[in-house]
């Protein structure tokens, strides 16, 4: 697909379970503030599961799952039943709430949720009118260890704090999706082009090109690599068209110009951006390049701490395009590693490099604070597709 969509498949899916009644549907409307959920005071309200995709600051692309209440009654309840525990086949990350001191269904299906590996967070809803917040709590902690987070959905209040202990309880696999996963097939034929240039350490392949090949054979493709002065061969030597060309975004106008048609485009940074951070939010933030003028400033940020070489991508190579485009007066500061400015305001962009070495949920952090700020964000390889007119023929997922 093209870059104006994140399929389900990867998004992280949060389940909200709870009796009926408990308050889960306008959890979800307080969480998104849309009114995502029908609610009601009438019990069963919920019938089958309802998912809606959404963005949340922090998290990025998720599914929010509202289910029927897990104590429905009768032959119509069963079914409904039925189906909020299909709903925990495809939970990554589950809500309980309670709005009692009941807790005995509420015990079962925590149980089931643990046994499935998912992890599981305790809210105690409805604290505008409950008088017994305080006990209900301590009943919570005692029976599951956990420590619930209390919240009047009615309010908005405490909703911050769920969404916060949703980051705490990312699964560990949830850094590790497929980088490649949603473009090809096992048996594609993919051609990679890698420039060995001064940035690639001599006898090595640089991280981002280790990783995809790493991933395109658990994916079981064919895989053909050139440097960018072999490119016309490499495609000469083929028998077809390569399913999905991967290139250095530094390569992009070289490789588009030369690519078949019915081949798939992107790079190794996009394909970094769109697993370890919000391609969306990136897309969107190279928006901010058509805008910049003499006087804008521009923060580049990079994970690695390598000592500058020449043609370096992010101190050089995208600095120039820009002023090329821009004016020679442009301000550009570079940050490294941890680094990364408290205060935002003076920026008009920032281009974060592919973050091969930092985990998703760092890289949130910045795109979440940089939003917070009102300043776009946007990732290397994006940005040159950007800058070299070709952003709406990029595929990453």
């Amino acid at each position: 697909m093209s870059l104006t969509n994140t399929p389900s498949a990867n998004r992280l899916h949060i389940g909200i379970y709870g009796k009926r009644n408990s308050g889960k549907s306008s959890l979800i409307n307080a969480i998104t503030n849309q009114h995502t959920a029908v609610i009601s005071d009438i019990p069963g309200t919920t019938t089958d599961p309802v998912y809606k995709a959404m963005e949340i600051n922090g998290i990025g692309p998720c599914m929010l799952i509202d289910t029927a209440g897990f104590d429905d009654e009768g032959e119509l309840g069963r079914l409904r039943v039925e189906r909020t525990q299909d709903a925990v086949k495809k939970t990554d990350v589950a809500i309980v709430v309670f709005c009692d001191t009941d807790i005995e269904q509420e015990s079962a299906w925590i149980s089931m949720l643990r046994e499935h590996g998912i992890p599981v967070i305790a809210v105690v809803n409805k604290s505008d009118i409950l008088t017994n917040v305080s006990e209900i709590a301590k009943t919570i902690h005692e029976h599951f260890s956990l420590f619930p987070v209390v919240v009047s959905a009615k309010e908005h209040s405490g909703i911050k704090n769920v969404v916060e202990a949703v980051i705490r309880q990312l699964p560990e696999d949830y850094e590790r999706k497929s980088i490649t996963g949603g473009l090809v097939r096992p048996g594609d034929l993919v051609l990679l082009v890698m420039p060995q240039d001064i940035q690639a350490p001599k006898g090595r392949l640089i991280l981002p090109q280790v990783q995809t090949i790493r991933d395109l054979l658990d994916n079981h493709c064919l895989i053909m690599s050139v440097a960018t002065s072999e490119l016309d061969a490499g495609l000469a030597a083929l028998a077809k068209p390569p399913k999905l060309i991967i290139t250095d975004s530094q390569a992009f106008q070289t490789v588009y110009e030369k690519k078949p048609p019915e081949s798939l485009l992107t790079s190794f940074s996009v394909l970094m951006a769109a697993v370890k951070g919000d391609i969306h939010a990136f897309v969107d933030g190279s928006a901010a390049i058509d805008s910049l003028t003499p006087d804008s400033r521009v923060l580049i940020a990079e994970a690695c701490t390598h000592a500058p070489l020449a043609e370096d991508i992010g101190r050089v190579k995208i600095p120039r395009m820009l002023r090329k485009k821009v004016g020679e007066q442009l301000g550009v500061d570079v940050v490294s590693g941890p680094d990364f400015p408290e205060d935002l305001s003076c920026y008009s962009l920032i281009i974060h490099c592919g973050a091969c070495m930092f985990n998703r949920r760092y890289v949130l952090s910045r795109i979440e604070k940089a939003r917070a700020q009102g300043v776009p964000i946007t990732n290397y390889g994006v940005a040159l597709a950007k800058l070299t007119g070709i952003l709406d023929n990029i595929s990453y997922f």
